[in-house]
């Protein structure tokens, strides 16, 4: 029960770094989530939202940084 306690506070604070990483982002004007390819559908009676490129740009980002944790961890 200890190494889960252990994990979820390891998660708790993986999420506070990127949220505070997300509020840098907007604060000094990054696009996170409008970039160039993501689509954006307006209509008369709604409107449709996909950050493709966003995603993928995190996927790669998050691979990469969990790649070295892992690695760190390993050794």
């Amino acid at each position: 029960m200890e190494s889960l306690g252990r994990y979820l506070m390891l998660g708790a604070i993986v999420l506070f770094l990127i949220g505070g990483g997300v509020y840098l982002a907007a604060k000094f004007g990054i696009p996170i989530g409008r970039l160039p390819g993501d689509i954006h559908i307006e209509g008369k009676n709604g409107s449709f939202y996909f950050p493709i490129v966003t995603s993928i740009l995190l996927s790669v980002v998050l691979t990469v940084i969990l790649n070295i944790v892992v690695r760190f961890f390993r050794k």
